[in-house]
């Protein structure tokens, strides 16, 4: 009995080795970079990043309870601007685009992307990236839009699942909230695990909610933003992406977009935590100043 135990563990031990070395290794940070650009992904974050002060101050403005003076506004929009640049996404982005690609991958995704759809589909990106907000509301909205035909209509249904876009667009605007959040809170010398927890707590319990209802305006902004893409390229990259190879991709680019817009958004929170404490130091000293009995003025003899 002990003897078939014993080859029985081993047996595990076994499975498990094969299974731990069947896991693809991820990839360093060169071949990464290589397959990050081949993507224009630097293209399309810094294309977006000239709208995030205005984002950020809207997130703050939104704050009802806790209403900030224009003089906050102003530190919250100088953060912003300081926090959301390319070289501060950038290093976290591609580390973790590396972490989560692997060599097989790696070289599907270069062999579609260096193709003609794989060309037009990123080209088309970096386009919706660069929309105005104004724009970008208007197509979301149902305002602007293209023509299109329920085949088309039906593709762009399933690039938009395939894409992960809805999840990717609340995942990276609840990572950049708590980010803003616990930076605010480092910068400020509160104690941030509790800051972080609540963060947290709150962006799980609306994140179906959020999803759910954003989906319907990622389609018709996909549609149209590939509205320049033939149906034989909106096959081509619907293919793609739900292959082994795609949905692996997606990942690592999703991952990679969260790293870097949540250094982005700590190191906002962290600058801007530090301007709010300076500024409510410089309100305390003026109240006390205010509040000090005047100064007796000694006769003149």
């Amino acid at each position: 009995m002990y003897n078939t135990r014993m080859s029985r563990f081993a047996f595990l031990l076994s499975l498990a080795a094969m299974s731990n070395a069947a896991v693809a290794a991820p990839v360093d940070i060169d071949t990464a970079a290589q397959l990050y650009q081949a993507a224009a992904i630097r293209e399309q974050v810094r294309a977006s990043l000239g709208s995030m002060p205005g984002q950020i101050r809207k997130l703050f403005q939104g704050n009802t309870s806790a209403p900030l003076s224009d003089t906050q506004l102003s530190a919250v929009n100088v953060a912003a601007v300081r926090a959301f640049r390319i070289d501060v996404f950038e290093a976290p982005a591609l580390s973790a685009f590396a972490s989560n690609l692997d060599a097989d991958t790696v070289k599907k995704a270069e062999t579609f992307l260096a193709s003609d759809a794989g060309k037009h589909w990123v080209a088309a990106d970096v386009s919706l990236a660069s929309l105005s907000d104004e724009d970008a509301d208007k197509i979301m909205n149902g305002d602007k839009a293209a023509a299109s035909t329920p085949q088309r209509s039906a593709l762009f249904e399933k690039l938009e699942r395939a894409e992960r876009s809805s999840e990717s667009t609340i995942q990276i605007l609840l990572t950049m909230g708590t980010a803003v959040a616990l930076g605010t809170a480092v910068g400020s010398g509160m104690d941030p695990g509790p800051v972080e927890e609540r963060a947290r707590k709150s962006g799980e319990s609306s994140r179906q909610t959020l999803e759910n209802n954003m989906r319907e305006p990622m389609r018709r902004y996909i549609a149209y933003g590939y509205r320049d893409l033939s149906d034989a390229d909106l096959k081509h990259v619907l293919s793609f992406l739900q292959s082994t190879g795609g949905r692996q991709y997606i990942s690592a680019y999703i991952a990679s977009l969260d790293a870097g817009f949540h250094a982005m958004g700590r190191r906002c929170g962290e600058q801007l935590g530090e301007s709010l404490r300076e500024l409510a130091m410089a309100q305390l000293a003026t109240e006390q100043a205010d509040r000090e009995p005047p100064a007796i003025v000694k006769p003149r003899p």
